[in-house]
């Protein structure tokens, strides 16, 4: 009995509500996109993106404070949206001119982000401490405008890359055959970048932008682990990253844990205890690759 008053109190905690919501809608959206890195082998990238994110906080706090403004997520959320983006858009060009290779173009997104960061909160008189929240995430002090950001950038994310994923998947699946056809590589190129810059915007208040890649990247290599097309995949990915979300933080409701962290070590729990059954499953006809939708090909060739 005692287990279930402490469940009604958290279902009932106005916080914890605001949280359990960011958690399901940030646990959706955010595998969605971390299945085309996936396939496209930019795993990383969500790392990189979100360290110039941390930037784009500490502009945003700096823009607050020359404007008297007490530093507040108001502006650093959009600060953060305009970093990132711009970031992701930069790695993007970067890497379709071949000027560098992508691990180099990472690394400096990597430590410019973080440098740059902590430089501009120490000009908008604040202490890196103060970017404690956004490198580890802080949804115990998510607010309704929290909520109601993450809820429009979630819906961007999802309407985008649902309607748009046989040209997303050909793209990530062979860029060449998408050239052929006739699709818009550069723009779509540019925009898988923009939605992964606002996929880490909105993830960055649950598991801050030191772990963002994780909740992009874990689920969708659980699901890969079992699924044998993109489209299930993409849908297991999103099952699961919407589970351990909501499991890690109502894990910190009754332990005084780090939300981001929680999440993270359950999701990479569950890919190790999924990696260790699967071979009791798995029948040697089943060996296939987990990124291939065939269904999706053949129509994309039969649409040529």
């Amino acid at each position: 009995m005692a287990f279930f008053d402490t469940l009604t109190a958290m279902l009932a905690s106005p916080l914890m509500q605001r949280g359990l919501i960011v958690a399901v809608l940030v646990g959706i959206s955010a595998p969605v996109m971390g299945t085309y890195l996936v396939q496209r082998r930019l795993a990383l990238l969500g790392d990189g993106i979100g360290h110039v994110a941390l930037t784009g906080v500490a502009m945003g706090w700096l823009a607050g404070s020359a404007a008297g403004l007490t530093p507040h997520d108001l502006q650093a959320v959009p600060g953060a949206v305009i970093a990132a983006v711009f970031g992701a858009v930069l790695i993007e060009l970067v890497r379709e001119k071949g000027k560098t290779s992508e691990d180099v173009a990472l690394a400096l997104l990597f430590y410019g982000g973080i440098a740059g960061g902590v430089l501009l909160i120490g000009l908008a008189g604040g202490t890196a401490a103060n970017l404690t929240g956004y490198l580890f995430g802080s949804i115990s002090t998510v607010t309704e405008l929290d909520v109601w950001l993450t809820a429009a950038l979630a819906v961007l994310i999802l309407t985008i890359g649902l309607m748009l994923r046989r040209a997303l998947f050909a793209l990530s699946h062979d860029e060449e055959f998408t050239r052929a056809t006739g699709l818009p590589i550069r723009t779509l190129n540019i925009l898988v970048a923009v939605l992964a810059a606002l996929t880490v915007s909105v993830s960055m208040r649950v598991v801050g932008v030191l772990l963002v890649s994780a909740l992009m990247i874990v689920p969708v290599a659980i699901a890969q682990l079992t699924a044998r097309s993109f489209r299930a995949t993409m849908a297991t990915a999103m099952t699961v990253g919407a589970l351990v979300c909501v499991t890690g933080l109502s894990i910190t409701y009754f332990h005084l844990l780090s939300p981001g962290a929680t999440i993270v070590v359950l999701a990479i729990g569950v890919y190790a205890v999924v990696a260790l059954l699967r071979p009791l499953r798995r029948r040697p006809a089943e060996d296939s690759d987990p990124h291939l939708d065939a269904e999706d090909d053949v129509r994309l060739h039969e649409n040529t």
